[in-house]
Formats: C-alpha cells, structure tokens, sequence
C-alpha cells in the first residue's frame, strides 16, 4: 500500500501540472503563437524558446490540433519520446528541448505547445503552428495567339500566356520577362491572379522570353517560353500559315465535291435516255394487235 501510495502521490502533482498546463495553453494562444513552415518529406525544428537564466526542470511537447496528443517529456533530465502519437517515431527531443519532426507528412499541419517549467516553479507556454506544403512541381505554360483588331499596330501580335501547376494548391503565380531589369509586369496585364498575362510583341521581341514562376513558403519552380514563335504571320518562309491552307484546300475540295456531284448526275440522266430510247423502240413491236 505504501508503495502504490508513493507512486500516486508522483502522479498526481504531474496530472495537476498538465491540467494547468492546458489552461495556460488557452490563455497564451494569442499572445505567444509563432508560425513554422515545413516542406512534405524534410524535417522542421520547433524551438523552445527560454528567457535567459531560465533554468529547465520540466517541458512538455503536446499535439493540440487536429488531436491533442502528447509527444514528448523531459524531466529529472531524461527525455522520453516514445508515446503513442501519430509523430511516434518521427520525434526526436534535442538538448536544448527543441522538438524536430521528420519525415513530415501533408497531415502533419496543426498546433503545437511546450511547457517549461524552471527550478522556482515558474511556467512558460510556447504555441507554434505548423503548415506543411507540398513541393512545387514545374509548372505548364500555353500559349494563345489573339484575334487581331483594328486597332492593333502592324506587324505586332498580342498574346495571352497560360500558366498552371497540377495538383497543389496554396501558391502564387508571379511571371518574368528574361533579360530586362525591372521583373515586374503592369497589374492590366495579369488576370486569374497571376496565373494569365497578357503580353503585346514586335519584331524585336523575337527573342524574348517570358517565366512563369509558381511558389509557396518553402519550395518554387518555373517554365520558360518563347511567346514569338507562336505567332503565325511570322511565319518562316515556304510554311504556310493555317489560314493560308484553308484558303487553297477548302475552295479545292467545295470544287472537287461539285465536279463529283456533277458526274454522277450525268451518268444517271445518261442511262435514264438511253433506257428511254429503248422502250421505245420496243414498245411499237409488242402493241400490234395479231390480224
């Protein structure tokens, strides 16, 4: 009895701890939260934080959102990592009582807390919350030629680059043009929040390229296009555009279908005469009557 006794008299004062410790964690939610980006399959380091001559004798790493779980402990000096969260495993206490998380999964996004209490019995809570994104994959950029107005100098072609990332969300389109100092493009230009531009060439932009440059908080990507090349009055010469061969092969087939038409036309009111003029010359021998 007087050992169950002793053992319950340790746990308790540790589950009182955690109680307060969790009311604590409510009331400094705001005033102590801090952000911490990590990148799906690296590692990230939530740092705990302690003012100085503040001498350690307790902490405790908690899960608070989406599952409040706990993830690690230290006291009397030892660590213990091993708990029966959804981090077993992948949960290293260092000595500094910073926790890192590796590999960090797309699911690992959430609130996390530590509580440090010092030799005097002084308490200090953190709040941290983790975003974890995906990597940037390479984005696509298209390319479409617009219609050609009245208004629209000579020689010149207006464009409209399309650029799109599959399968992420939660990043941001910026574009680039290749070789120019000042980076940036008019806001009349970019719609789709970014994701289109619209862009006026000339002869002298035959070279010119443009980015597209997809990022979030820990991770970008970009495509490079040359928007000239899909200008067809420019075409090279010997190639034709696409109008040009709707202009020759659609006159021709109307030209060919009709001479087709024609044809079977005459071969029908041919054979119809000829069947005619035979009947009649059979028709007087079979009417005379038998004398």
């Amino acid at each position: 009895m007087f050992w169950i006794w002793v053992v319950e008299g340790v746990c308790w004062p540790l589950r009182r701890r955690m109680a307060l410790w969790s009311l604590w964690s409510l009331l400094l939610w705001e005033a102590s939260s801090a952000q911490v980006h990590g990148q799906v399959g690296g590692s990230v380091l939530l740092v705990a934080e302690r003012p100085a001559g503040f001498q350690v004798r307790e902490a405790i790493w908690r899960s608070l959102w989406p599952s409040e779980e706990l993830l690690a402990t230290f006291f009397r000096g030892t660590p213990e990592t091993l708990y029966r969260s959804r981090f077993l495993g992948r949960a290293q206490l260092h000595s500094n009582l910073s926790l890192e998380l590796q590999p960090l999964e797309s699911g690992d996004s959430g609130n996390f807390s530590v509580l440090l209490v010092d030799t005097d019995g002084r308490a200090r809570t953190q709040v941290l919350q983790l975003k974890v994104y995906d990597v940037v994959p390479r984005p696509v950029v298209q390319v479409f030629i617009a219609v050609p107005g009245e208004a629209q100098p000579p020689k010149t072609c207006q464009v409209f680059l399309s650029c799109w990332a599959p399968n992420i969300s939660d990043i941001t389109y910026s574009w680039r043009r290749e070789g120019t100092i000042d980076f940036g493009m008019e806001p009349s230009d970019l719609f789709t929040d970014g994701q289109v531009l619209r862009v006026s060439l000339g002869p002298g932009d035959k070279s010119t390229t443009y980015s597209c440059i997809v990022s979030n908080p820990v991770s970008w990507d970009l495509a490079t296009v040359t928007p000239w090349e899909s200008c067809h009055h420019e075409a090279a010469p010997g190639n034709s555009s696409y109008k040009d061969v709707l202009l020759v092969v659609v006159p021709i087939s109307l030209l060919l279908t009709l001479a087709g038409l024609l044809s079977a036309w005459h071969s029908c009111y041919s054979g119809k005469k000829q069947k005619d003029v035979c009947n009649d010359r059979v028709t007087p021998e079979t009417e005379n009557p038998l004398v």
